[in-house]
Formats: C-alpha cells, sequence, structure tokens
C-alpha cells in the first residue's frame, strides 16, 4: 500500500471525518506481521535520521494532532523510539502562558522548529489556536478564522527558507474507542495521572471538534505541509502507516553523507605509526 498516497489529505479538499473508517487496517494479518514491519521502517528512520544530522542541510517538523487518548504520546513512543535524541526534540503545546498570551500565538510555536539536521516533533501545536480556541470561543470568529492564512505563511516559510519537510497527522479515533482508552487508564496505576475531568467533559464537544478538524484539513493541508488522516483505533496500525509515511519521505529528501574535511590518508599513517609505536614501547616494557 501506498501510505503517503492512501491518507494525504489533497490541498483544498474537504474532507467529512465521519466517512473515514477509524478502525480501518490493510490486509496486515496477523498483527505480528505488521509489528515487525513496523520495527524495520523505525530502524530504518533512525539511520536516516543519523545521516540528515551530519548532513544538516534537510530538517523534518511532525506534527500530531488529535483528540484526547488519540495517541499522540503512543506514537512518539513507538515510531521516534528508536532515533537519536542528540538529532530529535518534542515540544508539547497545551493552555498558553500569560507571557504566551501577551505576544501573537505564533510566538511561542517558532523556538520549537527543527534546526537543519533535526527532527523535530509537536505534540499538539500551532493549531491548537483554530482548535481549542474555536471550540471554546477562547477568541472571536474575526481572531481565529485569519490564523489559517498565518499558519499556511508561517510553514512555507519554515519550507522555504530552512528546507524543513513538514509531515502533519491527524490520529483518527472514534468515540467508542476514546472511551475504552479512558477506562483502560483509570484502571491502569501507570497512566492514572493522564485522567482529568475535562477529558470526560470535552466529548461533549465531539461534534464542535470534528467540525474544526475538518476546517483545519481543508484550509492548511498544502503541498508544502500536507494533513494525514491516519486512521488510529488499532494503535498497530496508526503506527505502521506513519512510520512508513515518514521513512518514504525523508528517503525522498536524498540525504548524502558529507565527505571528510580531513585526510584520510594522512589520518591513517598516523593511526599506524601510533601503533607500532605502542607496541614498541610494550616490547621494552616486558624486556
Amino acid at each position: 500500500m501506498n501510505y503517503r498516497k492512501r491518507f494525504r489529505v489533497k490541498a483544498g479538499t474537504k474532507v467529512k471525518l465521519d466517512r473515514i473508517d477509524p478502525a480501518f487496517t490493510t490486509e496486515h494479518d496477523p498483527k505480528k506481521k505488521a509489528l515487525e514491519e513496523t520495527e524495520e521502517c523505525v530502524r530504518a528512520i533512525d539511520e536516516l535520521q543519523r545521516q540528515m544530522y551530519a548532513e544538516r542541510r534537510h530538517s523534518l517538523l511532525i506534527v500530531l494532532q488529535g483528540l484526547d487518548a488519540a495517541g499522540k504520546d503512543g506514537t512518539i513512543r513507538h515510531v521516534l523510539s528508536g532515533v537519536n535524541p542528540q538529532g530529535c526534540s518534542v515540544a508539547g503545546f497545551h493552555e498558553p502562558t500569560g507571557e504566551e498570551l501577551a505576544h501573537d500565538f505564533l510566538w511561542r510555536i517558532h523556538p520549537h522548529a527543527p534546526a537543519r539536521g533535526q527532527i523535530a516533533i509537536f505534540n499538539r501545536s500551532h493549531y491548537e489556536d483554530v482548535l481549542v480556541v474555536r471550540v471554546h470561543k477562547l477568541a472571536p470568529k474575526s481572531v481565529w478564522s485569519r490564523r489559517y492564512d498565518l499558519i499556511n505563511d508561517f510553514e512555507r516559510n519554515l519550507h522555504l527558507e530552512n528546507d524543513t519537510t513538514i509531515l502533519k497527522f491527524f490520529l483518527h479515533i472514534s468515540k467508542e474507542e476514546q472511551l475504552a482508552r479512558f477506562e483502560q487508564r483509570l484502571d491502569d496505576p501507570l497512566r492514572q495521572w493522564k485522567i482529568s475531568e475535562s477529558d470526560y467533559r470535552e466529548r461533549e464537544y465531539w461534534n464542535a471538534y470534528t467540525e474544526a478538524f475538518e476546517e483545519v484539513l481543508l484550509r492548511t493541508s498544502t503541498d508544502d505541509a500536507p494533513w494525514f488522516v491516519i486512521p488510529s483505533d488499532h494503535k498497530w496500525f496508526r503506527d505502521l502507516a506513519i512510520s512508513h509515511i515518514i521513512l518514504e519521505t525523508v528517503r525522498d529528501m536524498s540525504i548524502e553523507m558529507p565527505k571528510p574535511t580531513v585526510d584520510l590518508a594522512e589520518i591513517r599513517r598516523k593511526y599506524h605509526e601510533a601503533i607500532r609505536g605502542s607496541r614498541r614501547r610494550g616490547r621494552r616494557g616486558r624486556g
């Protein structure tokens, strides 16, 4: 399957999320085969990220959005677990601070954009300012409605000025699956800290969030920064699809390892001289 083609939102396309099955999977059966394939992708991404870090010409921004329990943390843990932290960063964007609110809405985002050679992952992102802000009426429509164009300009700037490739994933889950995951958190001592009363209150706004996400997909999926709607009721398929899309995208960057900046022949000569000197000193010591 061509995962990029299958799940990409073409620029200017109106998406109806209720027509996309969040439990969709491919022919991968049993699940074990998909897990093995995902592991292969993760290893390949790690190798390419090492080359990207060495080359320092390209960068990659991965945006993860979705309703509560959609799997943003899980995606980071499973798909990008093998990437060297030296070349990768994760930033989470939740309720803005007072200082952040005193600036334009993109002020807190830009410092976390990836430098050349880096991968940056946004766990939630600048899109909160056309999602939560819209749904909860934290700003009038006249304010948040003009942010789509500002977001497109921001992402275009990253792409053109810093060779940043942008991948944006909407993790699409069903209302029933979300409730099941909330129940799992309640029963798991290691995840109980993630549960709050607001998680359940937010379910009352499900339809409003759906409309907001649909407009985000329509207004901000561009050639430079495409959105992908990933069926995410099955975590293993979510990870499989996203790992394939990331891998295929990074491969298309045509990354090349930089050439050595030193005379390798001279370095080898000095290395062998050092080895011979060490051996001579060892023989004298034994004598």
